[in-house]
């Protein structure tokens, strides 16, 4: 993505606090973005300059026509709710949601790029995190969703999220959902951007950690330090052709 794409992204839960992150990336790289949220930007600095913000709701679809249409990539970063029922619970964010969007983009004949966020442990359905709603089972419908799209995706599953990187650390990619650790968040937004630049992020998941271990490498290293970063992860069953 040396240069902008054709069509604007969109950043759904581009208010939150990694999503804001995500667009701001994207505008400082001269893509046109759009925003969607349920509320506005609870802040003027949180809607990045050249943004646009879009009232819509994952969990109503036709909320979702109007901003998606003509985009020529998604970055699907919305925070899950964890109750067991009602309209927070995480079936209805983590895969109904996703399904919803993509239909909507999808709705006139677009083939969108999709960075779809998701989490560590997503496979570990005995993890306590799953008695919240069944919050990993729906985290994990909603990836294979995205991969049976046949839509170009990648799966990204960060660690625990933090603020900021600690000094000295950079970052490792791993597959497999057998580490744990944490991640900042500008890191992951940078993944979430760099994975909308570089092929070789196509039809692929994995893990994202920050690390001390061995050379490890830098987020803001160049698109090609990336690529490579990419290239050496193996490509989930469904890849996309």
């Amino acid at each position: 993505m040396d240069h902008p794409m054709d069509h604007p992204i969109a950043v759904i839960g581009g208010t939150g606090r990694t999503g804001r992150l995500v667009a701001r990336r994207l505008t400082e790289r001269g893509e046109r973005v759009r925003v969607l949220s349920r509320r506005p930007p609870r802040l003027p600095g949180h809607l990045p300059p050249g943004a646009v913000h879009h009232r819509a709701d994952v969990r109503d679809p036709a909320s979702l026509r109007g901003p998606l249409a003509g985009c020529s990539a998604l970055v699907y970063c919305v925070e899950p709710g964890t109750e067991n029922e009602g309209p927070d619970r995480p079936e209805t964010t983590m895969y109904l949601g996703v399904r919803n969007a993509l239909e909507a983009a999808t709705s006139a004949g677009e083939r969108p790029r999709v960075v779809l966020v998701s989490q560590i442990h997503t496979t570990h359905l005995g993890h306590p995190l799953n008695a919240y709603g069944r919050l990993l089972d729906w985290r994990r419908a909603g990836e294979e969703a995205v991969r049976a799209s046949g839509l170009p995706y990648t799966v990204v599953r960060p660690g625990w999220l933090t603020e900021e990187r600690p000094a000295g650390e950079g970052i490792r990619l791993v597959q497999g959902d057998a580490g744990t650790g944490t991640v900042a968040r500008p890191d992951l937004a940078e993944a979430c951007v760099q994975a909308l630049a570089c092929p070789s992020a196509d039809g692929i998941t994995f893990e994202l950690f920050n690390s001390s271990g061995a050379a490890p490498w830098q987020p803001g290293d160049s698109t090609s330090a990336w690529e490579l970063a990419f290239a050496a992860l193996d490509w989930d069953l469904e890849r996309v052709a």
